[in-house]
């Protein structure tokens, strides 16, 4: 029954992302809803971490993601 439920959300944010880009082209009204929809709970879900101290804009590398300092790219 989850894999159901994770099927869908993934279903509708796949959905919600083709929305964004069609819109971007200038789709037809309802893709611009959606599209506002889903750019709406992006930014709403990103504030909302931000908010727990997980935001981009913390000190440090904190994960493999990102390169650290030690990646400059001079050797010498």
């Amino acid at each position: 029954m989850i894999m159901f439920a994770l099927a869908g959300v993934l279903v509708l944010a796949i959905g919600g992302c083709v929305c964004v880009v069609w819109a971007a082209r200038g789709g037809p009204r309802w893709v611009r809803g959606v599209a506002a929809v889903t750019l709406t709970i992006g930014h709403i879900l990103r504030d909302s971490n931000r908010r727990r101290g997980r935001g981009s804009n913390g000190g440090g590398n904190s994960g493999s993601w990102g390169g650290g300092s030690d990646s400059s790219g001079s050797d010498g």
